[in-house]
Order: structure tokens, then sequence, then C-alpha cells
């Protein structure tokens, strides 16, 4: 998907498009939502995307827990990251290259980017009590 090794050598996610990121989806890259429930309720999800806890990486993707996500197979995998802005999808891409994963990305703008672009998304939760009364 993308080389992950900055100028210094460092290693450090990409910033991806929103297209870009949903062609490495439709490409086999799993798509990691790392947005809280209420972010997810309140704008809605893509569908198909895992959704993971951004203080527990290591449980959710360490390939020796048993709790890590089913779709994470090996350190090889492709992973879109994508939050409600890249201040909290940047910090998760790094700890997942931190944790050896080789091959990470985040969107730029976020989710609010890959819905503008028109790309899938499941319209937001209903608030508690907003239901039409007839």
């Amino acid at each position: 998907m993308t080389d992950n090794t900055d100028t210094a050598g460092r290693l450090t996610p990409a910033l991806v498009t929103p297209v870009l990121a949903a062609a490495a989806v439709n490409g086999g890259a799993v798509l990691v939502d790392v947005r809280s429930d209420k972010g997810r309720g309140e704008n809605g999800e893509v569908p198909g995307a895992i959704v993971a806890d951004r203080d527990a990486l290591d449980e959710q993707f360490g390939l020796d827990s048993p709790t890590k996500h089913a779709e994470i197979i090996s350190l090889d995998q492709p992973i879109v990251v994508v939050c409600g802005s890249i201040a909290g999808s940047g910090p998760v891409a790094e700890g997942l290259l931190e944790r050896g994963f080789r091959n990470v990305v985040h969107i730029d703008g976020g989710f609010a980017a890959w819905k503008d672009a028109g790309l899938p998304a499941n319209e937001p939760a209903r608030a508690h009590g907003d239901e039409t009364r007839i």
C-alpha cells in the first residue's frame, strides 16, 4: 500500500485521501475506526469497518492476543485508520507501526472527509427519544 519510512528513516504513517483509502479497503486493507461510540453514533459509521479502542492496541492488534480482531492476520496486513480527525487517527496509526505493522495509513480529514467524498457510510443512529410519533 505504502512505504511508512520518512526521509530520516523513521516509521511514520502516510496520510491518504479518502478515495485512496477506499481503494485500499476495496483491495483488501482492513479499515479500523477509532472514533468513540458517541462519535460513531452521532456521525455515522463506515460499513465493514472494525471498531477499535485506541487505548487497547496491544489487546486488539497483538497477533498473539486472545482478544485481537480476527481480521488482523499478519504484520503485513494493510490497515487504514479513520477517526474524527488526523489528531485521533495519527497516534493510532503510529502505534500500530510501533507494534510492527508495516502497511498502515490514515485518512486525511477523517470520517467527515470520507463521507464528503460520497463513500459508503451508514447514517447516524437516532438520538434516544428522537423518534417520530404518529
